[in-house]
């Protein structure tokens, strides 16, 4: 359905014709992002032609991804106004800000708590779409740039007063914080256990609109203020790391773009440097990496002399497979060879932060064998895998899924067909038992990689045990 405006819609059209778009070309891609929504879209040429010439605008959804087919062209957000839409149902562009100021920036996390990962405005129970679409990687730029020119706030002290009238303040405690240290805690292992799709996970948007949003509007010191940001920074990071997981890109997105902020606020650097290597693994997974490098490069600037060794063993680890994936073997090897040097120099007794818990040699060896899978070296893939794949599992399920199925490409391109459908075998046995929505992203990575082989028995039954994980609803 369609309603119509006032004449034509130059913008929309001096904007396509910017981007190189045709008619055709819009409306095949406004169709392709609604599919990844769930929703069934049938635009062509002509429904383009109408919202250009004639003005039409189309409901629902359908203006966020034009926006976001443009976007993604253009690379970089577009928004509606920019293309004569801005009379279609509001999309405010939440989550995106990087605010200077520390009570915009409490303004700015608050309004993203109020949406669940499902894109629904909090109370309403209809879907928000203004989420629909609109990763781009561009927009990390200003929040990178803004965090490294000053990752600290002065002061964060605020004072607020009852809203029901009583002038009572709504003081917070060290006892508030800890609640959310410790929602965080169990956030972090039911998601590496489970998956970031696991329902106990999704509590972790929940816990941040219901606890951590009215904390944070609340009346605190500068002490307690930091501590609060930085629990509210690490349940917001872990958020957007679940919506990643999920597939959920434009919702995690946000997150760490108000992770980062409130981790400024609660002058962490280190946390403000995991929540950028945070950034730099979804930019290069999503294809990004050049952009990841610059990620993890400014976690790495900020952090020298602060952080610890194994805190920057791991930011040097995703530097690594930032290159990898833009092919750079050089700058590869030499960032991995740093991360492992860093690790080395790590010791028992050191102030290591809580959310790094899960860093070891092993995860090392892992990320290390997916950096030489990018850069097409199966013997190093198999000899870090092997490492990888030496640990207990029964903590990082998820972990050890990816791991099998990197061990199984490893195998197929070292030309052991047999070992890789065998590994591939206990990978999906692994991915059907948590959801996560980039552990099947592995294994349909696997089973395309194996179509060469697609008449083979084992190749068979390996797409004959997958077939259940792949139909599965997102």
């Amino acid at each position: 359905m369609s309603r119509e405006q006032r004449g034509p819609n130059d913008k929309l059209g001096a904007v396509l014709a910017l981007a190189g778009i045709s008619n055709a070309g819009l409306a095949r891609r406004v169709n392709d992002l609604g599919a990844q929504r769930g929703l069934t879209l049938r635009y062509d040429k002509t429904s383009v032609a109408r919202w250009v010439s004639k003005g039409m605008v189309p409901q629902g959804a359908a203006p966020h991804l034009i926006a976001a087919a443009i976007g993604q062209k253009l690379g970089r957000p577009v928004p509606l106004h920019e293309i004569g839409l801005a009379d279609a149902d509001p999309a405010p562009e939440v989550g995106l800000a990087f605010p200077r100021d520390v009570g915009q920036a409490v303004r700015s996390a608050t309004e993203l708590y109020r949406l669940d990962l499902a894109g629904r405005r909090a109370g309403t129970g209809g879907i928000w779409q203004s989420l629909a679409g609109s990763f781009a990687v561009s927009a990390y730029a200003t929040p990178a740039s803004r965090w490294l020119i000053t990752p600290a706030d002065s002061s964060v002290a605020r004072e607020a007063y009852s809203s029901e009238g009583s002038g009572a303040p709504l003081k917070v405690g060290h006892s508030d914080v800890q609640k959310l240290r410790e929602a965080a805690e169990d956030a972090r292992r039911w998601d590496s256990k489970y998956g970031g799709g696991d329902w106990r996970s999704s509590m972790v948007p929940e816990c941040l609109r219901v606890e951590a949003a009215p904390l944070l509007l609340g009346s605190y010191s500068d002490e307690v203020g930091r501590a609060l940001f930085g629990a509210s920074a690490e349940l917001t990071r872990l958020a957007g790391w679940m919506a990643f997981d999920t597939g959920q890109q434009e919702a995690a997105q946000r997150y760490y773009i108000q992770a980062l902020r409130l981790a400024r606020a609660a002058a962490d650097v280190p946390l403000g440097g995991y929540v950028l290597a945070s950034m730099s693994l979804q930019a290069t997974y999503r294809g990004f990496g050049d952009e990841g490098v610059d990620l993890a490069q400014a976690a790495l600037e900020r952090n020298r002399g602060l952080a610890t060794a194994r805190t920057m063993s791991f930011f040097r680890l995703v530097e690594a497979r930032a290159h990898a994936r833009a092919g750079d073997a050089h700058a590869a090897g030499a960032a991995l060879k740093s991360a492992e040097g860093w690790l080395e120099r790590a010791r028992e007794g050191d102030n290591d932060p809580s959310w790094l818990g899960f860093y070891s040699y092993d995860r090392f060896a892992a990320d290390a064998a997916e950096c030489y899978r990018d850069l097409k070296a199966p013997r190093q893939v198999r000899r870090f895998t092997e490492q990888a794949l030496s640990q207990p599992t029964e903590e990082f399920v998820r972990s050890h899924g990816l791991r099998l199925v990197v061990s199984a490409v490893a195998e197929l391109e070292s030309g052991n067909l047999d070992a890789a459908c065998e590994q591939g075998v206990r990978a999906v046995e692994v991915a059907g038992r948590i959801s996560s929505a980039r552990t099947t992203e592995y294994v349909k990575d696997l089973l395309h990689r194996l179509e060469p082989y697609g008449d083979e028995p084992r190749v068979v039954e390996l797409r004959e045990r997958a077939r259940p994980l792949l139909m599965a609803p997102a």
